[in-house]
């Protein structure tokens, strides 16, 4: 396998073992802290871990041309920590799978998205996974630093790839099928 198609999928099991340990610590706030006004792009955790969910449906559904394209957006905006844990462990599912099946070839191939009244565009496979990887750390750096506001501590995010800080709970989400030297 080269080395591209290995580091996305290490992306994809980094952004869902990122993911579990960010919504472990939302899971502990009340539903007010949660919803609580805070300064950022987005006004509270609630609403920044729903836009995280639906920008990773949206491209999702794009890599898998599964069809829908914006009409992901039209879905009711989830209520609870434990609700957009359970929906985002799910893409976070999907978007492991997906990668496990790539191959190096795939990654130059495009996929269609519909930007609305900007027009639809045919972008790699690749830099939409680049980008998907990219939206994530962003977004999820912004909950950790929304947080740092509440009596829940923020989790630690950038302990992955190095084998003497990664954290125990990645190396299950390390094992590429069919790779013999699975980290």
């Amino acid at each position: 396998m080269s080395l591209a198609v290995d580091h996305l999928r290490l992306m994809a099991r980094n952004n869902a073992y990122a993911n579990e340990q960010l919504y472990a610590a939302c899971r502990r706030l009340s539903q007010l802290e949660i919803e609580a006004e805070r300064t950022n792009f987005f006004p509270s955790i609630l609403q920044t871990l729903n836009h995280i969910l639906e920008v990773d449906r949206y491209y999702i559904d794009a890599l898998i041309e599964a069809g829908q394209g914006r009409s992901v957006y039209d879905v009711p905006a989830l209520k609870t920590a434990l609700e957009l844990n359970a929906a985002q462990a799910e893409c976070d599912r999907q978007l492991i799978v997906f990668c496990d099946q790539l191959n190096e070839a795939d990654l130059t191939q495009t996929v269609q998205q519909d930007r609305g009244e900007k027009g639809v565009f045919q972008e790699t496979i690749g830099n939409t996974l680049l980008h998907l990887f990219q939206h994530q750390i962003h977004h999820r750096g912004q909950v950790h630093a929304m947080l740092a506001g509440t009596g829940v501590a923020s989790p630690q995010l950038d302990e992955f790839f190095l084998d003497f800080e990664r954290h125990p709970a990645a190396v299950r989400k390390l094992e590429i099928p069919g790779r013999e030297e699975n980290l």
